[in-house]
């Protein structure tokens, strides 16, 4: 999920070098931490946060059919 999370926000950004994704453990979910560049998170949140939702409802979606919570948290 960390790989595909990563390469859907490398096509969204200007620095593509920039992005991370790091994943850790709390509260019993694994919470996947989206690092971009400060002048890119206005492209990976969207208009009225519609990416943000979108990718949200992906990782949502594939945390589904394992059981595990997955959380995403978009930080600049």
């Amino acid at each position: 999920m960390e790989e595909l999370l990563a390469w859907i926000a490398r096509g969204l950004v200007d620095d593509p070098d920039a992005v991370r994704v790091e994943a850790a453990e709390e509260d019993g979910a694994t919470v996947l931490r989206l690092s971009v560049a400060p002048e890119d998170v206005g492209k990976v949140i969207g208009r009225q946060g519609r990416t943000a939702r979108s990718l949200r409802t992906l990782v949502r979606t594939s945390s589904g059919r394992s059981g595990h919570r997955i959380v995403l948290e978009i930080a600049g």
